[in-house]
């Protein structure tokens, strides 16, 4: 641990999701986003500070692929709908071009990390914590510079995710 920071936010997807306006989270419930990592742990970012990214991402070969999700997923326990989607890993919108996809993901993000949406936990020695990425973002705060932070992470393998529309059509069409 170092001896200050290196907190780890929380954001609530469900919590974002919930305080979205009726009209946007119909709207939202049709959209796909493309996502990639390319931009992050590809090649091309490596290459920018090799130092530095090289020993992290040994994978920048890999790290090639596009994805589309849905916008807003519907746990497959829960049943309870939440955002998936962030500007770091979405591109833009499927049918729409980066620019005009934007301004949408921006604003989904503000929502996403609003104050209300964010929990902030500072470690100490013996502190566990468990969460469900398909309902919630972490992230550590990089204010521990010069320090080492040494974290365990496990992850356990569970049902897919359901699009949220999908569920909504099905309703509809039996």
């Amino acid at each position: 641990m170092p001896p200050l920071g290196g907190d780890t936010l929380f954001a609530g997807m469900y919590a974002a999701y919930d305080s979205l306006s009726d009209g946007l989270k119909a709207t939202l419930e049709t959209m796909q986003p493309v996502h990639s990592s390319s931009h992050i742990f590809g090649a091309a970012a490596i290459a920018a500070d090799r130092d530095e990214n090289e020993a992290r991402y040994k994978n920048a070969a890999a790290a090639t692929q596009e994805a589309i999700h849905t916008v807003v997923i519907r746990h497959p326990v829960s049943g309870r709908r939440a955002l998936y989607v962030n500007d770091h890993f979405a591109l833009r919108f499927e049918g729409w071009t980066e620019d005009e996809s934007a301004p949408l993901l921006r604003y989904l993000r503000e929502v996403e990390t609003r104050p209300e949406n964010v929990f902030r936990l500072h470690w100490e020695p013996g502190t566990l914590a468990l969460w469900d990425n398909r309902s919630t973002w972490h992230c550590a705060v990089n204010d521990y510079h010069g320090h080492r932070r040494l974290m365990h992470h496990i992850t356990m393998e569970d049902c897919a995710l359901e699009a949220a529309a999908l569920e909504r059509t099905s309703r509809r069409h039996p």
